[in-house]
């Protein structure tokens, strides 16, 4: 047996535990139906599968509704978080109370359900008209953690990232440093008063 065969199990092993995966109660076949489709009423009736960042949380008497900012799914059925993509507006429903406290402005959500007509608000003094999704799934994502580029407090322009990695093929420089491109923190030291050598 060839000692790469095993190598290669256990590589294509690695690559299926990092394939992304959609959350189980997102799962499923749905139409491939735009928030701005529906809105002109296309497809009504479909099966979809939509997500984005909450703009406000409406609980009724037997239901709550999200309005929602529309953007593209990743591969997780996950919101892309970005707003240069955004794809319209949409509002779901849902049966049962879900608080506004929780369900905020700005959070992230995916949702699953059937397009049933618009509902018509004013946004400013325009009226959107919002199609509307009866919700089977409302799946409110983790809040995103910002990453860190560089560690807190003192930073060393000539030590880090920008003097280890950075330090390129053809040296120090634009052509091998990253740190180059990056605005710079220039510490100026405080004069030394050195005495005068006494006389004699």
């Amino acid at each position: 047996m060839s000692m790469y065969k095993p190598l290669a199990i256990a590589a294509a092993t690695l690559a299926l535990g990092a394939c992304a995966t959609v959350p189980q109660p997102l799962q499923g076949q749905f139409n491939d139906v735009s928030t701005a489709g529906a809105q002109q009423g296309g497809a009504p009736g479909a099966k979809v599968r939509w997500g984005g960042e909450i703009i406000k949380t409406e609980p009724g008497p037997q239901q709550t509704c999200f309005f929602v900012l529309s953007e593209p799914l990743d591969d997780q059925a996950r919101p892309t978080a970005s707003k240069n993509e955004s794809q319209g507006r949409f509002v779901a429903c849902r049966d049962g109370f879900y608080d506004p406290e929780v369900f905020v402005r700005g959070r992230e959500i995916t949702v699953t359900g059937t397009l049933r007509g618009a509902v018509t608000q004013k946004v400013g003094d325009f009226d959107y008209a919002y199609p509307r999704v009866e919700a089977d799934v409302v799946y409110l994502w983790p809040k995103r953690v910002p990453v860190n580029r560089y560690p807190p407090g003192f930073y060393d322009p000539f030590w880090g990232p920008g003097w280890g990695p950075g330090w390129g093929p053809y040296g120090y420089g634009p052509w091998g440093d990253p740190f180059w491109y990056r605005p710079r923190t220039i510490i100026v030291p405080r004069p030394v008063h050195v005495p005068p050598p006494p006389r004699k």
